[in-house]
Formats: structure tokens, C-alpha cells, sequence
């Protein structure tokens, strides 16, 4: 027989996933509210879903920072060449002539990711009955959402690296200061390693509902299967409406 060889402690160490007892799974989240399950399904897509590719680009917010500087007196064709540059996402250099300290310039500038189109859209590879959403894949989705499904009944999230994940729900967002305007929505927190099965992953699969009523869904993660590590942190976002 086949001795099974322990998975090396650099390689869980690299993906975040060691445990004392060498297995490890995600920890039950709390209850969800009454009729979660066909929010769920309404949210999830199709078999076929024609979707748009959507990419994290860097963007510098620069609200509080003019409130800032307003109300210090600040210069204000300094503070517009400030915005200006800031618009075309480029950092922006501090200028005294602001009327605010250095650190307060730092503070009051946020850097932060926005989701834009790629442009590029293609039909997911993704199938579903009366009880389970599967994923496939394609070019475009690049092996990150291969092998995962969904319980539409019990909303468990299954990996290919063997773990599960139940979805909590994810609050609403008015504010534009905040990130994007969601309406609900859910999430997905799958964590384990299993050092017998060489198997382990670590991952966040989102599942928002906008302001706009478009749908966003996500999945960044990192994992092993049979000891193979794949070193990159994965991450396909898709937009799409039902």
C-alpha cells in the first residue's frame, strides 16, 4: 500500500491554513433571516448566464479632503489641481499652500479599489436544478469557480479541495463613501486544510445585489489539491442581471 506522505508545513504555512490537529474547517456563521433560501436562488445565475467581466482598478477619493481643506482655507486652485490629478488616479503631491498639516493631507486621502468593466462578456459556465448551482469553466473564468456548487436548500458552498462554507448575510450600503451601493446580498467564507489529503484552500465568494439591481458575484481564493499549490491568489468578479 501506498504510504501517504504528511503535507509539509511551509506549504500550509504559505496558504494561512495551519492547524494544530492538521484539519481544519470553516466554523458554523449565524443564522440567516426567514426566506434567505429564495433570495439565494433569485441571486445565483442561470445555466448559460451571459455575464460581464468586471476588475478591481485603483481610484483616490478626495471628498474629505476638500471638506478638509475648505474649511481650513485652503487654496483653492491648489486643491483643484490636487482633484484633478487625483482623477486621472494619480497620487497627488502635498502643497502647503493647502492650509492643512502633511499628515492631515495623508489622512484625508483615500485610496481605494473600484469594480469597472472589462468590456469583455461571455456565457458562464454554470449549470443548476431544483436543488444545486454548479460551476465549470472556461478561458475567461480561469479556473477559479471550477468544481465549487452550491445547495440551494441548505446554502452550503462546496470546493473541489473537499471543505464547505455557509453564507451569511452581507448588509446594505447607501453610502457611495463606503464602497459599492448594495442592496443585500451574501457571503461565503470558506477556510481548511487537511494535511493527510494535501488539500486546502482559503477563499471569499460574494454574492451582492446593487443599487442599480445588476448582480455581482465574486470569488478570490488561494489552494492546494493533492498537494499542489497553486501560488497565485485567484480572483474572478462577473456582473450580470436575472
Amino acid at each position: 500500500m501506498k504510504q501517504v506522505r504528511p503535507l509539509p508545513v511551509m506549504l500550509l504555512t504559505a496558504l494561512g491554513l495551519l492547524s494544530g490537529a492538521g484539519l481544519s474547517a470553516t466554523p458554523l456563521p449565524p443564522a440567516l433571516p426567514a426566506g434567505w433560501q429564495a433570495r439565494v436562488a433569485a441571486l445565483l445565475p442561470q445555466t448559460a448566464q451571459p455575464v460581464t467581466l468586471l476588475e478591481r482598478r485603483p481610484s483616490i477619493s478626495t471628498l474629505q479632503l476638500e471638506i478638509r481643506v475648505a474649511s481650513a482655507g485652503g487654496d483653492r486652485e491648489v486643491l483643484r489641481a490636487v482633484t484633478t490629478t487625483a482623477a486621472r488616479g494619480i497620487p497627488p503631491a502635498y502643497d502647503e499652500r493647502l492650509n492643512i498639516s502633511r499628515e492631515d493631507f495623508k489622512r484625508y486621502l483615500v485610496f481605494q479599489n473600484t469594480l469597472v468593466s472589462t468590456g469583455k462578456t461571455f456565457r458562464l459556465a454554470v449549470s443548476r436544478d431544483a436543488s444545486r448551482v454548479s460551476f465549470g469553466d472556461t478561458p475567461q473564468m480561469n479556473g477559479v469557480l471550477k468544481g465549487v456548487s452550491i445547495d440551494l436548500r441548505t446554502g452550503e458552498m462546496r470546493g473541489p479541495e473537499g471543505f464547505t462554507a455557509r453564507p451569511v448575510a452581507v448588509s446594505s450600503n447607501d453610502d457611495p463613501d463606503r464602497g459599492l451601493l448594495v442592496r443585500s446580498g451574501f457571503q461565503w467564507k470558506m477556510t481548511g486544510s487537511n494535511a493527510l489529503s494535501g488539500n486546502g484552500v482559503r477563499g471569499t465568494l460574494s454574492l451582492l445585489q446593487l443599487g442599480s439591481g445588476h448582480i455581482v458575484l465574486s470569488y478570490a481564493r488561494r489552494s492546494m489539491i493533492n498537494r499542489t499549490v497553486d501560488e497565485a491568489e485567484r480572483e474572478l468578479i462577473i456582473e450580470y442581471t436575472r
